[in-house]
């Protein structure tokens, strides 16, 4: 029988109690955010992980769907057409991978429109219930499938609406008869500015800025009687400089952060009734010792996300991501990148380093990838060289730098 690690996120257990006197807190005081449907996270282009798994203010790009779809207006491109694929569990797995498929037309000089589509795989799983049994094959998937306009509100910013529909088809025949694909929606709301080229004394320069509020959208739940979901609503923040040192060779510096807009788990703990400092046997009553109960709607959520973690301010910092990237361009036709991506141990401990390299022929661009885990937690994308193409279509129609 084939062995296969099915890589599914657990949905975080949400439980509604009312706090009491007397309290006693697990030893178990993790509070990793978890969602539902994570894979909207993975940077699904080679050009963005490259440099550490960010795009909110990077210069616009055929993958800009994912990451701010504002940019697309100012393309110098009329449109394009961007594939990528990028393999997961690769050192364990083969059939596990991450798809992307996007599609960009600036309609004018002012506005314009994109879709994309995002598959996630999680490859064939056989299950079989005893030795003589012919095994059945299983494919549990994840999708998503946006639209979005931009339009330019003045000659140096931009905004733009993304609406996006999600299913997630992780059920498992003959495991949960009930279970079904979940379906939901979210909307991104973006903004993106880029400055005029200015003169400085030994080059050129331009600052660019963007932020992202991504996967607005309601909880969701695989069966009637299922835990409610959240979406991995995040906020992105970023800011850039491009050093233009002659009309061949640029530098271009970027910082993002980013923060999920979703409730922190709270601190439980159980109730100590006769005050002897122990767990009582045979008792059943959990409470939130410290925090606030996650069990709100999707709005209340974004808005709570930023005062909940029980650990207070300091808690709320080490919930934002940050990201350090920078790209070497040569003529337009060649790209070294790199990177490095930090979260804190008590939130995942996601730290990598990126490498990049970019290729331009015609209309044609290529991006690849590799990342080097620097975490006790080992990266799923460790050592995994990721692919992007881009076909650019209507080249130098537009006029922007």
């Amino acid at each position: 029988m084939k062995n296969k690690l099915l890589f599914i996120m657990a949905f975080a257990i949400l439980l509604k109690f009312e706090a009491q006197n007397n309290t006693i807190p697990f030893e178990d005081d993790s509070r990793v955010i978890t969602t539902g449907i994570p894979f909207l996270l993975i940077a699904s282009d080679a050009r963005a992980a490259g440099m550490g798994d960010m795009g909110v203010a990077t210069s616009v790009d055929g993958f800009s769907q994912q990451w701010n779809s504002s940019k697309y207006v100012f393309s110098e491109s009329k449109s394009g057409l961007a594939v990528s694929y990028t393999p997961y569990l690769s050192k364990l797995v083969n059939d596990i991978f991450l798809g992307n498929v996007t599609y960009f037309n600036r309609l004018d000089e002012r506005s314009a429109f994109a879709a994309s589509l995002r598959y996630f795989s999680l490859g064939d799983i056989e299950f079989v219930d005893n030795e003589f049994d012919t095994p059945r094959i299983q494919r549990p998937s994840e999708l998503s499938l946006d639209v979005s306009y931009a339009l330019r509100l003045s000659d140096q910013f931009a905004m733009s609406v993304a609406m996006r529909y999600l299913r997630s088809d992780l059920r498992i025949q003959g495991v949960d008869q009930d279970a079904s694909a979940a379906n939901t929606f979210g909307v991104d709301i973006s903004g993106y500015y880029q400055s005029e080229e200015e003169a400085y004394n030994d080059f050129n320069g331009r600052w660019r800025m963007g932020f992202a509020i991504q996967n607005i959208g309601p909880k969701f739940k695989y069966d009637d009687g299922g835990l409610d979901n959240f979406q991995p609503t995040n906020l992105r923040l970023g800011a850039g400089f491009d050093f233009i040192f002659d009309e061949y060779n640029k530098i271009a510096v970027t910082a993002e952060l980013t923060k999920l807009l979703v409730p922190t788990p709270p601190r439980y703990g159980f109730v100590d009734s006769d005050d002897d400092g122990e767990y009582d046997r045979g008792s059943e009553e959990v409470v939130i010792v410290e925090g606030k109960d996650p069990n709100v709607n999707f709005l209340s959520g974004i808005f709570q996300s930023f005062g909940d973690a029980p650990g207070g301010f300091s808690e709320e910092l080490k919930e934002f991501t940050y990201a350090l990237g920078a790209e070497y361009v040569y003529q337009d036709s060649f790209a070294l990148r790199a990177g490095y991506f930090n979260e804190a141990e008590e939130k995942g401990a996601r730290k990598f380093f990126a490498l990049g390299a970019g290729f331009k022929y015609n209309v044609v661009n290529i991006d690849l990838s590799y990342l080097f885990s620097t975490s006790k937690v080992q990266s799923p994308l460790e050592g995994t060289l990721r692919f992007s193409l881009t076909f650019n279509i209507g080249a130098g129609e537009y006029t922007e730098y």
